[in-house]
């Protein structure tokens, strides 16, 4: 718990209240475990493939035209990293090896992952395929130490799965994040309370869970390159430089972190794209291209019971310059039919094109469970 005279304030009697009743926050003093898997993809290759061990490997696309979707981490000595176009990658590494995806094989270890998580503690919240927040306040196993049970889970899944992970232990989701990026690979560490503010102190804001580069940048022109210095700053500094995320760079500054591990977590967005073998150039082409985007979508959503209000275009041309169009729907989108409609919606203005179209992707965002809201309107009529 923070103790008022923990928190910076302003002059004046009101800024002086307005800083003690913000530090009378509770902190929810809990055991949360955050694992990693060490380069999934990329390591579930080597398993697979006794050739491809010790040596630099990119999953994803071409050679020529794709992007790396992983690298291992014999392959990110070179610099090589996920999302970076596989000429570049080439380039860096030029004995790097390009493996084709295989997502199925990936989605039945992460599945054996969670089967894992499953005999330690319910309130696991899958983050990707690779990674998750456990809460082991109370778990299963009645375990009081939670970097037992992180050491344990570690050791099942290289002894029965054939892979790695980083793990990281505290007392809250953001600082069990940091943890487990401390040691990688195949690391353990931990963050207790007492650790937990001196330790935020000295990490570099870059480092921090919500602080991306374009953040990252801007507290630095502001003067914020630590925690420390983000902890100097008050709540309505915090506030009228960055909004809504405010509070949440004032409190994590601090230590603080009350969300919850939350098992029922209903992911954000969902989406899909393709890099193309060859340059799009008309509408025609790219719509055609689209269509099984969109279906393979719209497939994820039916199979999960999942709706959308929001569809985002994302368009990549040749010369590697982004754009994305989005369009908000009064109500949640309910046939393949209409959520192919806004998509194409979309993608016809930016026609015509002066370069070509290398890659097309769609997102839907704004989500709620179908069930749930069937549940809903069920009570309602009752």
């Amino acid at each position: 718990m923070l103790a008022p005279n923990d928190v910076p304030y302003e002059a004046g009697s009101n800024a002086k209240t307005r800083d003690r009743d913000v530090a009378a926050k509770p902190s929810r003093q809990s055991k949360v475990i955050h694992v990693d898997m060490d380069a999934f993809y990329a390591s579930v290759e080597q398993r697979d493939n006794p050739e491809l061990r010790g040596k630099p490997v990119a999953v994803g696309g071409s050679q020529e035209r794709g992007v790396v979707a992983a690298a291992s981490y014999e392959a990110r000595k070179f610099g090589v990293r996920s999302a970076m176009p596989s000429v570049t990658a080439k380039r860096k590494c030029p004995d790097l090896i390009f493996v084709k995806p295989r997502f199925e094989v990936y989605k039945e270890a992460s599945r054996q992952i969670g089967a894992i998580f499953a005999e330690y503690t319910p309130i696991v919240e899958p983050l990707s395929l690779d990674e998750a927040y456990l809460d082991v306040t109370e778990n299963l196993k009645g375990i009081a130490s939670a970097t037992q049970i992180a050491e344990e889970i570690r050791t099942r899944i290289r002894a029965d799965i054939g892979l790695t992970a980083s793990a990281g232990v505290s007392y809250n989701k953001f600082l069990a994040k940091i943890a487990s990026d401390y040691n990688k690979p195949d690391g353990l560490f931990v963050i207790t309370p007492k650790m937990g503010q001196d330790f935020v102190e000295s990490l570099p804001v870059a480092k921090f869970q919500g602080v991306g580069p374009a953040t990252a940048a801007k507290m630095n022109r502001l003067g914020i390159k630590t925690g420390f210095d983000l902890r100097a700053r008050t709540l309505p500094f915090l506030q009228q430089h960055f909004g809504k995320s405010g509070p949440f760079f004032y409190w994590i500054a601090r230590g603080v972190d009350d969300r919850p591990v939350r098992a029922d977590r209903i992911r954000k967005s969902l989406g899909a794209e393709n890099t193309f073998s060859e340059d799009l150039f008309t509408f025609e082409a790219a719509r055609d291209a689209f269509r099984p985007i969109i279906e393979k979508v719209w497939r994820h959503c039916e199979g999960a019971g999942i709706r959308g209000r929001t569809v985002t275009l994302k368009v990549k041309y040749s010369d590697f310059r982004q754009i994305t169009r989005s369009r908000t729907s009064a109500a949640f989108i309910a046939t393949r039919a209409e959520f192919q409609q806004l998509t194409l919606a979309l993608l016809g203005p930016i026609f015509p094109v002066q370069r070509g179209i290398r890659l097309l992707g769609v997102t839907l965002s704004s989500l709620s469970e179908e069930r749930s809201r069937r549940e809903d309107q069920l009570s309602l009529s009752i």
